[in-house]
């Protein structure tokens, strides 16, 4: 970021704004949403700013413009409309070291101003640090349309109830609260109009701790996708913000993370093939015991926690302990490489069966059973078979020496430093050591179209693993 996002204290504080037309008059509406005491300085002010500076909105200043008039402010507009006096303006501002917006000139500025969606006291200020203004204001649009109009005040209310809520309720408990309270039925009433019956339920449920929702222990099994941060679900998103811990894998982006509660406690516990820093073991008694503690928990898992992600170890141990879970499902590995390739994984025209399978088992990488199963119509997804790739080529050969396989490759799909590459099946091994893929990749092995089965001569060679 070339700016930092910072909301500003403005009550009673200066708001220097220089000019009289229409550029100043925009700069004051503005403010005006502020509570800061406000300058306007210029010869001559267009009528709206006179109507404002005889109202006593604004304080109108008339005389020789100084950098001592610009000391001692929170804020200096410079809009004057004429580019070389707001310059030599800048300058004065800056010799008495004001932060300065000059308007239309982003070089000159130490601050820009934002599209804002207001609903004091809930402010969304959006910025693209100058460069694409119109975006900004589409965001703000649906900002606008997603949050209803009386939000603010609801914040409010809940504002007016923090001190009552932290005197009689724990950390734990009051999160819940406000949780309840803006995700549950205080929010609906209160956007329907129900203010007074709102105001009494969060009262009620201050004093007697009781709002619906459970003050124990859970886990949530959420599937963070492929890795990168835009994949995840917002019901994961959700999660994350509720998590009181998270326990994460070490194939996900970081920015995913920044998705969290900022007080949530973030663990590492990655798994390296032939590196395994936290064994699975390890992960579910700490699971099991950060529940027993009280603590909503995250485990953050890549892809889809039903997909080759053990989340069966994990729940048979939440079950067995009588500890409330869920499954918060994500894009799976093979779905996302075959939208990088811009495919389908079924077609009505060709395939009709997918399978997905993995080379790596329990024992280590061996033949996938499902390589028996390939037939005309069938796509299979491989996971984690980069180290029996040699083996898939010797047992599909041997299987089907007359079928040309479609084989593909995708490394890190959708992440930084995606890979996709084609090859023939024999040159599968030498394409995975030349390119340097070692793992967090799918192969598909598809039956090619029009090409009838061949025998089965599993039977005569046997299976290879």
């Amino acid at each position: 970021m070339k700016t930092f996002p910072m909301f500003l204290q403005m009550a009673g504080r200066r708001v220097v704004i220089v000019g009289g037309g229409e550029q100043a008059a925009q700069k004051t509406r503005l403010m005006l949403k502020t509570q800061a005491r406000i300058e306007v300085l210029a010869t001559d002010l267009d009528p709206e700013l006179a109507d404002l500076a005889a109202a006593g909105r604004v304080i109108h200043r008339i005389g020789p413009i100084t950098p001592r008039v610009f000391a001692d402010t929170a804020l200096v507009f410079v809009a004057t409309g004429c580019p070389g006096l707001d310059a030599a303006l800048h300058a004065l501002a800056k010799a008495a070291g004001a932060t300065v917006n000059v308007v239309d000139q982003p070089h000159l500025c130490d601050a820009i101003t934002p599209s804002i969606v207001d609903r004091d006291p809930v402010v969304v200020a959006i910025g693209t640090e100058g460069t694409a203004p119109v975006l900004a204001r589409q965001i703000k649009t649906k900002l606008e349309e997603s949050l209803e109009p009386r939000l603010g005040d609801l914040a409010a209310l809940a504002g007016r109830m923090r001190v009552a809520a932290a005197a009689r309720l724990a950390p734990r408990a009051r999160r819940d609260l406000w949780r309840w309270v803006f995700n549950d039925t205080p929010r609906r009433m209160f956007a329907s109009g129900a203010e007074r019956e709102t105001a009494k339920r969060i009262k009620s449920a201050i004093e007697t701790g009781d709002f619906g929702t459970s003050q124990g222990g859970s886990v949530s099994l959420v599937g963070a996708g492929p890795g990168a941060k835009d994949l995840i679900t917002l019901r994961g998103v959700q999660r994350l913000q509720e998590a009181d811990v998270i326990y994460y894998d070490r194939l996900l982006d970081p920015e995913i993370l920044e998705l969290a509660r900022r007080d949530a406690e973030r663990i590492y516990v990655g798994k390296a093939p032939g590196c395994h820093s936290w064994p699975q073991e390890k992960i579910t008694q700490t699971l099991v015991s950060a529940a027993k503690r009280g603590q909503r928990v995250v485990r953050l898992k890549c892809g889809d926690p039903g997909i080759f992600g053990r989340s069966s170890e994990e729940t048979d141990a939440l079950t067995a302990a009588g500890i409330p879970f869920e499954i918060v499902p994500g894009v799976t590995a093979a779905c996302a490489a075959a939208a990088s390739a811009g495919q389908s994984l079924t077609d009505r025209e060709g395939v009709d069966t997918l399978v997905l399978s993995t080379g790596h088992r329990t024992d280590g990488y061996a033949v996938p059973d499902a390589i028996a199963e390939i037939r005309p119509g069938t796509c299979v997804a491989l996971y984690m078979a980069v180290g029996a790739a040699e083996r898939i080529v010797h047992r599909l050969s041997t299987q089907h020496p007359d079928v040309q396989f479609d084989v593909q490759i995708a490394c890190k799909a959708q992440r930084t430093g995606e890979v996709l590459l084609d090859c023939p099946l024999e040159d599968l091994p030498k394409t995975l050591t030349e390119n340097e893929i070692l793992g967090e990749t799918i192969i598909f092995l598809r039956w090619p179209r029009g090409q009838k089965a061949t025998e089965d001569r599993t039977r005569q060679f046997g299976a290879v693993s």
